[in-house]
């Protein structure tokens, strides 16, 4: 897929794979709208979009807002017809079912669904509207990739309401592909392995060590870019399609 004067919507683009992501994607010609959380005293993630330059627009706002997903799109469709979505927000609570304090909170589990699920579908949905009326660009009128997470079929101890959630966001996969391939438009999934992300970065440096070493090849931590190329690699091949790629470094988790 040529991306010279076309659009992206990148979620989560202010930071970690999807700030590769969005940056891959305007490298290669694409006028990229990121949807991300607003400013607030610690993250000023307006200033990280901006670093990607003239072709990112920010969008502040909640991914489970529909009035932020039209914006996204009504932003998009102004730079050029819209054939990309990645969707890379989410948010990893830990939480077992039933832990030092009690059961888990039930705000605190529907909370990590809604984010990592409705948000992504109410993106997808929005996205899929216009570009379905799009005129073919090749063999597709677009690409839509999820992010779903190695969790999702080895899922560790506390991780009942993230793995349930990247469970969720690997198995619309196939559904959708199927749904959309009358539109032309491909769906994908990656679900990467151990990575350099924000959510990686509050743990110890010991605990970090020990993760990247699990990781049989290449034997480190997975780099956000690592990600991106992916992406770039999805939108190159159109047979790719319907299918979750895990992006792992050939790691299994282990129970804790």
């Amino acid at each position: 897929m040529n991306l010279d004067g076309k659009s992206a919507i990148v979620t989560g683009g202010a930071s970690g794979l999807g700030h590769a992501t969005a940056t891959a994607l305007a490298e290669a010609g694409a006028h990229v709208v990121v949807i991300d959380l607003p400013d607030d005293e610690r993250v000023r993630r307006s200033e990280a979009v901006a670093e990607i330059g003239q072709r990112a627009t920010f969008v502040p706002g909640d991914v489970t807002d529909p009035a932020v997903a039209t914006q996204a799109v009504a932003a998009a469709t102004t730079h050029g017809p819209l054939r990309v979505v990645v969707n890379c927000a989410g948010i990893a609570t830990p939480g077992k079912l039933v832990g030092r304090d009690g059961p888990i909170a039930v705000d605190t589990f529907r909370r990590v669904l809604d984010i990592n699920v409705t948000g992504t579908v109410n993106v997808l949905g929005q996205a899929v509207a216009a570009m379905k009326n799009q005129e073919l660009d090749g063999e597709d009128r677009g690409a839509l990739i999820n992010t779903a997470s190695i969790a999702a079929f080895e899922g560790q101890v506390g991780q009942v309401a993230y793995a349930a959630s990247k469970g969720a966001v690997a198995s619309m996969t196939l559904p959708l592909a199927r749904e959309l391939a009358r539109d032309a438009i491909r769906v994908m999934t990656i679900a990467p392995g151990l990575f350099e992300t924000p959510m990686m970065a509050g743990l110890p440096d010991a605990a970090r060590t020990t993760l990247a070493e699990s990781t049989l090849h290449p034997h480190r931590l997975g780099q956000p870019q690592d990600y991106a190329l992916a992406v770039l690699q999805i939108l190159e091949n159109p047979m790719l399609n319907g299918s979750v790629i895990r992006l792992d470094g050939a790691v299994r988790l282990a129970a804790r």
